[in-house]
């Protein structure tokens, strides 16, 4: 299901956080599951992946991550705002130490000027409150591409998250 690179960057991923003892968690709306799905394709993934949220309604991200209402009245689900939300949702409802978020509109439909299609905003919450949120604006060349890059730059997230905190004793 996922190249050969990404694979091998998920199993050196699990091996870091399994040698640190860290545990991740993600909350997802546009990738639907596929973040956790890549690192649940390494074996040993127990020991790190905590639980995966997929919050692809408004609702769901209410619900579930604590996402307040009037911030997505406000800002709308696609923005760095509820990005960082959904991850420190994520990372409050669960016994993770990392959580990173994904929110965008991977298409074919569903984009405006402001917010086209392959917007993507990423989130990641970490220990001692650190988060970062990152935009990217992928090229509109499918739903599944616009999702498959998004796994992508989450792993790159959770990577930079995961190599900022001390190695093993």
């Amino acid at each position: 299901m996922f190249p050969p690179d990404l694979l091998a960057r998920a199993e050196a991923l699990v091996e870091a956080c399994v040698a640190r003892r860290l545990v991740l968690a993600t909350a997802e709306s546009c990738t639907g599951g596929l973040v956790s799905a890549l690192i649940t394709d390494v074996a040993g993934s127990s020991a790190v992946l905590e639980r995966g949220f997929v919050t692809y309604s408004n609702t769901a991200k209410q619900e579930m991550l604590g996402v307040d209402t009037d911030l997505l009245a406000r800002e709308g689900a696609v923005s760095r705002p509820v990005a960082l939300a959904m991850a420190s949702g994520a990372l409050d409802r669960s016994r993770a130490d990392i959580a990173v978020s994904v929110t965008g509109i991977a298409g074919p439909g569903g984009g405006s000027a402001a917010k086209p299609v392959g917007l993507v905003h990423f989130g990641c919450a970490g220990p001692r409150g650190r988060s970062v949120h990152v935009e990217r604006r992928f090229p509109a060349d499918g739903r599944g591409a616009i999702r498959l890059a998004s796994v992508e730059q989450a792993l790159v997230l959770l990577e930079q998250a995961v190599s900022a905190l001390p190695g093993p004793a």
